[in-house]
């Protein structure tokens, strides 16, 4: 018989570490305490790693928010632009075409346009980041009670 386990995570570090995008750092959620948790790739403190390694079933590395996410994101948001000028200046930037240009900063100059890509994005990241706590049988209290609630 499987035991339920309650602890509390925060949603905002747990947030954080999903989106670090910091190739130099691997996250880690510490199933048993809560606690999240980053160690340096180029850290030779192989005692820690196989600390890790021994107890697979409590430490959960945290996935990093990788270049194909943002692009994915960024695409989307491009293509819900009614405004054909920034539609085709982001795309250009997107796709590496002159002018250069960094997307926020573009975006700078659409304030409108800069909070709804920031809507956007945190839609997209509490998604993904919702799913893969479940994958990992992680539940929020949210989801608990409306479980007793549909019971």
């Amino acid at each position: 018989m499987a035991t339920i386990h309650s602890v509390e995570i925060s949603w905002e570090d747990l947030l954080g570490a999903f989106t670090s995008g910091q190739p130099d750092k691997a996250y880690y959620l510490d199933r048993l305490t809560g606690e999240i948790f980053f160690i340096p790739s180029t850290t030779d403190n192989n005692e820690v790693r196989q600390q890790i390694r021994n107890n697979g079933e409590r430490f959960l590395e945290i996935p990093p928010f990788d270049y194909r996410s943002e692009r994915q994101i960024l695409t989307e948001f491009i293509e819900q632009i009614s405004d054909m000028e920034l539609r085709n200046l982001l795309s250009s930037s997107l796709s590496g075409k002159k002018p250069y240009g960094k997307i926020e900063d573009i975006l700078s100059f659409y304030p409108t346009e800069e909070e709804r890509f920031a809507l956007l994005k945190d839609q997209f990241l509490s998604k993904r980041l919702k799913s893969w706590m479940e994958e990992n049988n992680l539940f929020t209290a949210d989801s608990v009670l409306q479980g007793i609630k549909h019971a």
